[in-house]
C-alpha cells in the first residue's frame, strides 16, 4: 500500500510516499481502509520530534517510532480483529490512528465511531482531535452552561473553530478572537462578537468572561486573567509558543500552580479521544449544531505541503488529505 512515510525527525522534507506493507489488525483492532485523513499540529510534532518532550512519551528518541504520519482518520471498516464487536466489514468510521496518512490504517476499537451520516470522509477527518479536544474544553474543562459569556482565542483554528461551534450549542454567548481575514468565517460559526487581534486584545468596554478557552498559547496568565470572571474558569489548549523543550507545556503548568492561589480556575487541557467522546461529537454534528471548516484538502502524494502549509498558517479552521 502506499504511505507517507519518514526515517528520522526534520522538516517536511523528510517526508516521502512510499509502497509498505498492509498493516493486520490485532486484538481489538479495526482495519479501515482510509478514504481521508486530517492534518492537526501533532503531526509536525511526530514529525520534527518537537518539543522534546515528547520523544519521552514514548514517541520514539532518535527516530519516530511509527513511520507512518498522520492521526485522524475517516474510511470504511476493511477487516476487523478479535474480539471487536462494534464494527462490521463496510462500516464507515472515524477516529483516531497512528498512521493515518496511507491507504490502510489499524485503529483500536475504542477509538472509533461511525461516521456521521452528515458529513464527508474529508469533513469527518478533520474532526476527531479537534472536534474532541474543544468538546473536552468547553464541556469538561470549562463546564460552559446556558448564558456564560465565552471567550475563545484562536477562534478560526482547528480547534477553536469547533470550539465556537459547541460552545453556542451549549447556549453561551460566545466572543472569538480571529486575525482580520478570518473575522466573517468566525460568524458564519455563530459567534455573537469577533474581536480582530490585529486591531485590539479584547472588546472595549470591561467585558468579563466566564469561560476563556486559549488556543492560541502566546498571551500572558496576567493578560488572561484580567478579562477572566472572579471565579471564572481559563482553558489552556496546547501551547505553540514555547521552546524546543516543552513547548509552551510550562504555561499549562504554571496556570495550574497559579490556580492554587485564585478564586478563579486556570487549567491546562491534555485531551484524549474516546469512542463515547467521538459519538457525543457526532450528535451535535448530525444535529447541525456543529459543522467542520475544511479549508483545503490535498492528495496523498501532497501530504507534505499540507503539514507545512497549516504549520505556516496559510490555512483557516482545518485541512484534509484524500486517499
Amino acid at each position: 500500500m502506499k504511505a507517507i512515510v519518514q526515517d528520522i525527525y526534520g522538516t517536511a522534507d523528510v517526508l516521502g510516499l512510499r509502497e509498505v506493507p498492509r498493516p493486520v489488525p490485532g486484538e481489538r483492532e479495526v482495519l479501515v481502509r482510509v478514504r481521508a485523513a486530517g492534518v492537526d499540529q501533532g503531526v509536525w510534532h511526530l514529525m520534527t520530534g518537537l518539543p522534546y518532550l515528547i520523544r519521552l512519551f514514548g514517541f520514539g528518541l532518535m527516530k519516530p517510532k511509527v513511520p507512518v504520519r498522520g492521526r485522524e482518520v475517516a474510511g470504511v471498516v476493511e477487516a476487523v480483529g478479535a474480539g471487536v464487536t462494534r464494527f462490521d466489514v463496510g462500516d464507515g468510521v472515524f477516529g483516531t490512528s497512528e498512521g493515518s496518512f496511507a491507504e490502510y490504517v489499524c485503529a483500536k476499537e475504542d477509538r472509533l465511531a461511525r461516521k456521521p451520516r452528515n458529513l464527508t470522509y474529508e469533513e469527518a477527518a478533520v474532526a476527531p482531535i479537534s472536534g474532541v479536544t474543544a468538546l473536552q474544553a468547553v464541556r469538561d474543562a470549562g463546564e460552559v452552561t446556558v448564558g456564560q459569556k465565552v471567550l475563545v482565542i484562536g477562534a478560526a483554528g482547528g480547534v477553536g473553530s469547533f470550539a465556537v461551534q459547541i460552545a453556542k450549542a451549549f447556549g453561551a454567548a460566545v466572543t472569538g478572537v480571529c486575525s482580520t481575514g478570518t473575522v466573517d468565517l468566525v460568524r458564519e460559526l455563530g459567534a455573537d462578537a469577533v474581536v480582530d487581534y490585529t486591531r485590539e486584545l479584547f472588546p472595549a468596554g470591561g467585558t468579563l468572561y466566564d469561560v476563556i478557552v486559549d488556543t492560541a498559547g502566546n498571551r500572558p496568565l496576567s493578560l488572561l486573567r484580567r478579562v477572566l470572571a472572579p471565579r471564572g474558569t481559563l482553558v489552556i489548549v496546547g501551547g505553540e509558543s514555547g521552546g524546543k523543550l516543552t513547548g509552551g507545556f510550562e504555561r499549562s503548568l504554571g496556570a495550574s500552580l497559579v490556580s492554587l492561589f485564585s478564586r478563579q480556575k486556570l487549567k491546562g487541557l491534555v485531551s484524549k479521544e474516546t469512542h463515547l467522546d467521538l459519538e457525543a461529537l457526532t450528535s451535535l454534528i448530525e444535529a447541525g449544531s456543529v459543522k467542520p471548516v475544511v479549508d483545503r484538502i490535498y492528495p496523498l502524494a501532497e501530504a507534505p505541503a499540507a503539514v507545512r502549509d497549516l504549520r505556516e498558517g496559510r490555512n483557516r479552521g482545518k485541512v484534509a488529505i484524500t486517499v
